[in-house]
């Protein structure tokens, strides 16, 4: 049997992601394909790394929670195709989640404007949500 949740309890669990993970989280584009545990250790090479909003995500609503404020690198890290990515404590060293990149359109966890970074290159995140079970 599966355990179902209320849509005011999915909210509630998504909005004490962002919060256990704090305001200054950082968001760093990483090369190649994620580790299989967000306990592993970072895998592939820095494309960019970004200081997000301090609300850094909308409210929960619906049992989903999106981007919210604007996800934008000036100025890419080092050159490569954005395989995954990793968002940290302000810490910049506490792994706090992980998942896909893909260019917009292409469904993965987090979308960009551009996966093919030349090292000083503006790019844009497009699209992340987060959903909880049985949204």
């Amino acid at each position: 049997m599966t355990f179902k949740l209320a849509v005011d309890v999915r909210n509630a669990l998504l909005d004490a992601i962002e919060t256990s993970i704090g305001t200054d989280a950082v968001l760093k584009i990483r090369s190649g394909a994620a580790p299989t545990n967000i306990t592993d250790g970072d895998l592939g090479t820095v494309l960019a790394t970004l200081t997000l909003p301090a609300d850094w995500l909308a409210d929960a609503s619906g049992g989903s929670k999106v981007l919210a404020g604007t996800w934008q690198d000036l100025s890419a890290d080092a050159a490569g195709t954005a395989g995954h990515f990793r968002i940290y404590a302000s810490d910049e060293t506490t792994q706090k989640g992980q998942g896909t990149i893909t260019a917009t359109g292409g469904g993965g966890d987090m979308e960009l404007d551009n996966t093919v970074l030349a090292s000083g290159q503006e790019f844009n995140v497009t699209a992340f949500t987060l959903t909880a079970g049985n949204a």
